[in-house]
Parts: structure tokens; C-alpha cells; sequence
């Protein structure tokens, strides 16, 4: 909970805080199932919203849409209210908005295939390396010709232009094989089978709607319903990486602030990195590194601190350490891992408290005011002032068609992009081939001194007039240069 000016997360022999003006420096939540992350996401979540900063989160299993409702006498709250000796604890609902991508859980999530770029759609799509190379060739036609890329049936219809006249791309940009495309297009039926075509298309997610107050000033918390998305894990992680990553390319630079301008909360973190191909995790090491310097603070939730990679984990300086099962040798060395994280405190052995630590108990280091960790505290975490569990599809409805941002993604829009350009492309190619057979003809019947007098006529072969003839309007309908950022995606 919010108090003092700081966000008041636990208390066992000394009261616990995280410092806002810290809280961008990014954090872990940790701990095996069952040892009372959630409670503690939801801790977080609420005291950063009276703190007046905007929260992003993933709902997999549902019990996170209490947010939005009053928390319930309870027995066990009580209790723990009473053991800290919280005088102002108080039930609470939270302003929440929820979103969902396939629009059934929330207000739906949609994103342009140009905007999600080759290389995290590379990963939704369980592309190889030599598939990847190639759908990345596709983009960067597309983007040379200013066609926009929107929905799946633009990717389709570029994938099979491309196909059709990879002779000409070649030599430019690199070998296209029409296996490799055929490939590509078989994990594009997959993403169909998925209901991709209900997330990849416009009006695409503004991320400043995210970015909200409620009325009485407490930030507003995005709640994205994921119960069905995360049943394509490599689909519910690179969507949310690619949120963070929109975050990073459409925020400015914001300096030392007093509080983040937004919390993104990344629960199952470990899916982020399996199987991630090195040239990802570098980028994604880059985005979460940089991301702070926009006011961001990440905090990514998982069993082990092992599941993350060395070079994200170095970054994370607010850490949270729920229990650890150690049977085995290797959850031994896990532990062991996870203790040597921590700034020892000499009053306990870090080690062993990681095994014995009870549900909703946890060990806690928050960086100090001069950013430095602090002692390692074991302390039980406060209650959530919100409902614990989940609501029932009456009161999401409501909250839904209540919010200010009902009926702005609900409509789905379709304007004209590769698959109209493309087809109209065609359309042109075989009218020039129709009119330069029935120019050939009466060129063969003109007398010598009227075909002299045409020698200035610039020749092209039938595709070289619909292309260009297509592609010029392309241009100055687009009237713009498309740039990308770290992950791929377009730069606003």
C-alpha cells in the first residue's frame, strides 16, 4: 500500500519500502506456485496506482480482474493488518481497464503487421533462420514501396507477389526461394487457426490510452485478459513484448523523475526468453536497459530468478523472493543462485530462509535513495485492498461499456493497404499486356514515317507499367519514410 510517500510492501522485523523515484530501476518477482506472487502483483499494482502511475498487467488465469472490486472482510487480512498495525488499511476497488486480443475479455488489442515488424512476427510464427531472412526481405519491399502491411491478408498477398516474381527481387535483395515462401505461408495458416486475424488489423492500440488517471488522480490499470492468449505461450510473450517494446519507441526521454510514468508488469516471464534466438535477446536486453530512461519500470514475474538471462536480471535492482522447493542438486544450485543475489543480512542465513519462507512471506531488496541494493529484509507481504479471485462476465461487461474507451477499437476499420494496392497492381499488369498486344498490332500496320516520329517513346514491359504506375500512387498516399525501431516495429 501508498503510504508516506512510499509504496509499503511488506514488514517483518522492520517495515519494507520501495522508494518511488527507484521504482523505474525495474524489479523481479520470484518464488515457486503457490508462495504468493500474485498477492504480491496485486500489492504492487494497487500501491502504484495511489501513487497516481498508470499499470499494465496480464490476467492468464482471471483472478486479477479484482482489482476492480472492494476487497471483503477476511479473516487472514485481518490478521495481517493487525500484526503490522496498519491503522489507514481500508477495502478498496481500483479504476481498471480491461483489454483483450481477441476482443471478448476487454477492449480489443490490435496492432498492424508493419507496426509488429518481421522479427517478433519471425517468433510468433516459429519461423527458422532462413524463413526469418526471407520474411524480413518481404517487409523491406513492402516498406521501399511505401505498401502498408495492416492485416494477415496483406502479408498473404505480398508473400505471394513476392513468390511470383522473386526473379526480380533477387539480385537487390537477396535470394527468395519459393519453398521458403511456401513455408511461410503454412505458419501463416497456423497464426489463422490461432484468431490472428482478429488482432492484426485497425484502428491499432494507443498506447496513451494506457497512460491514465482516474478522476481522483490514482493511475488507471490496464488489465489484459489473457487467460486464452496465454494458451500460445510464444504468441502471449511476444505480444507483450512488443507492448513494451511500442512503449519504448513512443515515449520521450524523461530523465531522473519522482515516480514512473507507467509499471509493466510481466508475468511468466520465462516464456519471453525460451528458445528466444540470440539476436532477440540481445534487443530485448537493449529495450529493458533503456526503457528506464523513458520513465518505465518493467517487473518480471517467474518461479526462478535463473529463468532470466544474466544481462536482463543485472537490471532488475527492486527484488522480491517468494519460497523455493530444493530436492534435487540442481534446485540446490537454484537457490543458491538466488541467494548470492542478494545483499546478505546478518541476523539470517539468505540461503536457507529461501526454503523455509511461508505463503505470502518473502525476502525483500529495494534500492536505497542512492540507488544502491538494500540488506536483504525477510518480511510477510501486506494484504491487497481489492477482491481477492476473479468477477463474474455481468460486472466485466459493465466496466467494459462503462469505460471512456468503449466503442474506440471496438469497430474494426479496413481501409484501402498491400491486399487492395496489389490486387490492383495485377488488374493494371493485365490491362498493359492487353494494350500493348493491341499496340503491337497497329504499330505492325503504321507507315515507317509515323513510327519514326515516335522514337522518343519510352519502352516498358507490361509489369514495369502497372508497378510503377501502382506504386507511385503507393507513394504519395503513404508520404512518408518508414523507419524502424530496436524490435522491428515502426517508429511513430
Amino acid at each position: 500500500m501508498f503510504s508516506s510517500d512510499k509504496i509499503w510492501i511488506g514488514k517483518g522485523s522492520v517495515p519494507v519500502y520501495l522508494l518511488p523515484q527507484m521504482a523505474n530501476r525495474h524489479g523481479l518477482i520470484a518464488g515457486a506456485t503457490g508462495t504468493g506472487k500474485t498477492v504480491t502483483l496485486k500489492v504492487l499494482a494497487e500501491s502504484f496506482s495511489k501513487l497516481g502511475v498508470p499499470v499494465f498487467l496480464a490476467d492468464i488465469k482471471g483472478d486479477l480482474a479484482g482489482l476492480a472490486v472492494q476487497g471483503e472482510p477476511n479473516s487472514k487480512v485481518e490478521e495481517r493488518v493487525s500484526q503490522f498495525a496498519v491503522g489507514d488499511f481500508s477495502y478498496e476497488s481500483f479504476p481498471v481497464q480491461f483489454w483483450d486480443l481477441f476482443g471478448q475479455g476487454g477492449h480489443p488489442v490490435r496492432t498492424t503487421i508493419s507496426e509488429m515488424g518481421s522479427l517478433l512476427l519471425s517468433r510468433i510464427l516459429n519461423l527458422n533462420e532462413t524463413q526469418s531472412g526471407v520474411l524480413n526481405i518481404i517487409f523491406r519491399i513492402a516498406d521501399d514501396k511505401g505498401l502498408l502491411l495492416l492485416d494477415l491478408k496483406d502479408l498473404k498477398s505480398m508473400l505471394r507477389y513476392v513468390g511470383e516474381n522473386s526473379k526480380d527481387y533477387t539480385l537487390a535483395y537477396g535470394n527468395i526461394s519459393k519453398q521458403t515462401i511456401g513455408a511461410i505461408q503454412r505458419s501463416l495458416l497456423s497464426l489463422y487457426d490461432q484468431g490472428g486475424e482478429l488482432f492484426f488489423g485497425e484502428p491499432e492500440l494507443d498506447f496513451f490510452d494506457w497512460m491514465k488517471t482516474s478522476h481522483d488522480g490514482r493511475g488507471v490499470i490496464n488489465i489484459l485478459h489473457s487467460v486464452q492468449l496465454y494458451q500460445s505461450p510464444s504468441l502471449y510473450s511476444t505480444f507483450l513484448l512488443w507492448m513494451l517494446s511500442e512503449l519504448f519507441e513512443s515515449l520521450p526521454e524523461a530523465g531522473d523523475l519522482g515516480k514512473p510514468k507507467m509499471v509493466f508488469f510481466f508475468d511468466e516471464a520465462h516464456l519471453l526468453f525460451a528458445d528466444a534466438p540470440k539476436s532477440l535477446l540481445e534487443k530485448i536486453e537493449q529495450v529493458v536497459r533503456l526503457i528506464r530512461s523513458k520513465g518505465v519500470g518493467v517487473y518480471f514475474i517467474t518461479q526462478n530468478p535463473i529463468d532470466l538471462p544474466k544481462n536482463v536480471l543485472s537490471q532488475l535492482g527492486n527484488r522480491i523472493q517468494h519460497a523455493l522447493r530444493a530436492y534435487t542438486p540442481a534446485e540446490i544450485k537454484n537457490v543458491e543462485a538466488a541467494a548470492e543475489s542478494f545483499r546478505p543480512n546478518p541476523d539470517f542465513d539468505t540461503k536457507t530462509a529461501i526454503t523455509e519462507l511461508a505463503t505470502g512471506e518473502a525476502l525483500i531488496s529495494c534500492l536505497d535513495e542512492e540507488g544502491r541494493p538494500g540488506i536483504v529484509e525477510r518480511a510477510f507481504i501486506l494484504p491487497p485492498q481489492s477482491r481477492f479471485g476473479t468477477i463474474d462476465d455481468a460486472l466485466r461487461r459493465q466496466i467494459i461499456t462503462t469505460s471512456p474507451m468503449n466503442g474506440k477499437y471496438e469497430r474494426e476499420r479496413d481501409r484501402i493497404s498491400a491486399f487492395e494496392q496489389l490486387a490492383d497492381m495485377e488488374r493494371a499488369e493485365e490491362n498493359a499486356a492487353m494494350q500493348a498486344a493491341e499496340d503491337k498490332r497497329r504499330m505492325a500496320d503504321v507507315e515507317s514515317k509515323k513510327r519514326s516520329s515516335n522514337r522518343g517513346y519510352s519502352r516498358q514491359t507490361p509489369m514495369e507499367k502497372a508497378t510503377n504506375a501502382v506504386f507511385s500512387t503507393i507513394g504519395r498516399e503513404v508520404g512518408r519514410t518508414l523507419i524502424r525501431g530496436i524490435l522491428g516495429s515502426l517508429k511513430k
